[in-house]
């Protein structure tokens, strides 16, 4: 069975690829999985429609880590005793100002923080844009004035 692979299969084809494959593993595998596609004339136009938007995908990709690599953020929270924060601060704060201060959208999941930050200070934070693409971005914790 000839198949076009829309995407990287370990130790058995790289994406666009046309190669012939055992039936059983086409159909029970591949096919299902949608690792692959039936090699068929509609088929390779759809295979390259896809690998040229998962290119212009990860350019743009790309881009934004390189506009979110090494920002700054600043959040000015109220403070308790011995420099305790009054709850936490969470990867939705952080999203919400990166989003209030650069004007970048950064969907909250994919901030990642161990625990929330619950004590002042600087902390470097790293944000998972794509499998291998992390840009991070230092984020500090200050006491709000009060009046």
């Amino acid at each position: 069975m000839k198949v076009i692979f829309l995407e990287d299969v370990p130790r058995v084809a790289r994406a666009g690829e046309i190669k012939e494959v055992a039936d059983g593993y086409g159909r029970n595998f591949l096919i299902p999985k949608r690792l692959a596609l039936l090699a068929k004339p509609s088929a390779a136009t759809l295979a390259e429609t896809q690998r040229r938007i998962k290119v212009q995908t990860e350019s743009e990709v790309a881009k934004l880590a390189q506009h979110l690599e090494g920002k700054e953020i600043s959040l000015k929270v109220r403070v308790g005793a011995k420099d305790r924060l009054y709850g936490s601060i969470t990867n939705a704060d952080i999203a919400s100002e990166l989003q209030n201060t650069t004007g970048l959208a950064v969907d909250k999941r994919r901030v990642e923080l161990a625990e929330p930050i619950r004590q002042l200070g600087s902390y470097e934070v790293a944000i998972r844009l794509a499998k291998d693409v992390i840009p991070k971005i230092k984020v500090t914790v200050t006491e709000k004035e009060t009046e």
